[in-house]
């Protein structure tokens, strides 16, 4: 868990950009459901999530500065973000009956999708496969792929 890494390979920043992705998207869920304060959440992900080792294996470290950027441009943002998020929904499915992971994971990607530091196509190509990771059997990953396009192309236009 190191805030900048020099001394890592590309690679292994992908890697951490990626945990720190998957982590912020956790965090944000958990913020929702359990009504936690953010700082109380990035302690808890930080603390005890990163790099932490399960039965099953151990979990990768994350980019600290990006999960943080992302946790705190979603929740700072988050009525942008879900009204971006709206439009790119259909008429009849506003956030609030998206399911609670998705919700998040929407939150965290327009949070990316706000800034300029990743180009859209790889945020996206992101978190579908997170969405991917969370519902590996249903049509989510399809869907958010879907929604995060539109969001894209509203948030940088440019960039397509």
């Amino acid at each position: 868990m190191t805030q900048s890494a020099p001394g890592l390979s590309g690679n292994q920043k992908r890697k951490m950009k990626s945990a720190s992705r998957l982590y912020a998207v956790q965090a944000l869920f958990q913020m929702e459901h359990s009504s936690q304060t953010i700082d109380r959440v990035r302690r808890e992900f930080i603390e005890h999530r990163f790099g932490a080792v399960y039965e099953d294996g151990e979990m990768l470290d994350g980019d600290l500065d990006h999960f943080s950027t992302v946790l705190e441009t979603a929740v700072n943002h988050q009525a942008a973000i879900d009204q971006m998020t709206d439009r790119a929904l259909v008429a009849k499915w506003p956030i609030a009956r998206i399911d609670p992971t998705l919700r998040a994971l929407f939150r965290a990607a327009g949070a990316e999708l706000r800034g300029n530091d990743t180009p859209p196509r790889v945020a996206i190509k992101e978190y579908v496969d997170i969405a991917g990771a969370f519902f590996p059997d249903g049509k989510e990953p399809s869907f958010v792929n879907a929604v995060l396009d539109h969001m894209a192309r509203e948030a940088q236009p440019e960039a397509f």
